[in-house]
């Protein structure tokens, strides 16, 4: 593992795009502030319309770094969630333009997965996180499922779980309303 992770943190300083595993399904990523990198992962998923990809955050104190306010039952909502979570906040900030959508807003999920947690605190800033697949096709349950072209597109492959042939699905997301109201999107 410390070899994948010296050899996914040198792509990512590079401005490059990485495929890895993350707590849900396979993922491809790159550093949430360089928006060459988050283009060229939009090049790669054959997205024309820039829908917003999430970011994945070390741990739930770090959602501060990139959001201007973040209410205090996300915490909890983090704390509790018996699956993994992203949740849509407002006001994103200290990302990629790319990255934050017209309404000003931006996914972040603090990530379960070990690996994905080291990368992210040496590199020191949030990875994003989309599914390793093309626009409109469905999201890959395993390594095994990702599409050859996705493979052959992105800087680096992570060699990590590869083998891993169990079936993953994405995290829940939600936001808060106006009123504080909790919105389940997926």
């Amino acid at each position: 593992m410390n070899e994948d992770l010296a050899l996914a943190l040198q792509t990512l300083k590079n401005s490059g795009t990485i495929l890895y595993p993350t707590d849900t399904i396979w993922g491809i990523g790159c550093d949430a502030t360089n928006n060459m990198a988050v283009m060229k992962i939009y090049d790669i998923k054959k997205r024309e319309d820039k829908r917003q990809m999430l970011i994945l955050v070390e741990n739930a104190s770090a959602i501060h770094e990139y959001v201007d306010s973040v209410p205090d039952l996300a915490f909890t909502f983090i704390k509790s969630a018996k699956k993994p979570l992203s949740i849509i906040f407002q006001n994103a900030k200290n990302l990629a333009p790319a990255l934050i959508g017209d309404d000003r807003t931006i996914g972040i999920r603090v990530v379960r997965d070990d690996f994905c947690k080291e990368l992210i605190s040496m590199l020191g800033k949030p990875i994003v996180s989309t599914s390793a697949n093309t626009s409109g096709s469905p999201p890959p349950v395993n390594y095994d499922s990702i599409d050859r072209n996705i493979k052959e597109e992105v800087d680096y492959v992570v060699k990590w779980r590869q083998d891993d042939t169990s079936q993953s699905s994405p995290s829940d997301i939600i936001k808060f309303g106006e009123e504080g109201e909790v919105i389940k999107i997926r």
